[in-house]
């Protein structure tokens, strides 16, 4: 059988659940479960709620995501910077 594509869109991140899950919110205002992929756990990614990300999904399920990507913010951060992690 041949595989699927993958649909792309942006979301932003509404609520952290246990486990990697995430409520992401998706431009057409669908609410979808979301977990991270494996590439952002390994370099400690952090994605808080607020968040804009890019996520994937699997047309044969349309209310599971895999964020693939965080976005960077526009807007430039106020305080000092992060500690560094050694």
């Amino acid at each position: 059988m041949a595989e699927e594509p993958l649909i792309e869109l942006e979301g932003k991140i509404l609520q952290v659940l246990p486990g990697t899950m995430f409520r992401i919110e998706l431009p057409n205002k669908h609410v979808v479960l979301g977990r991270i992929s494996g590439r952002l756990r390994k370099n400690f990614i952090r994605i808080n709620p607020g968040d804009r990300v890019k996520v994937e999904m699997s047309p044969a399920d349309l209310s599971q995501a895999r964020i693939i990507f965080r976005l960077r913010d526009t807007a430039p951060r106020l305080g000092p910077p992060p500690k560094r992690r050694y």
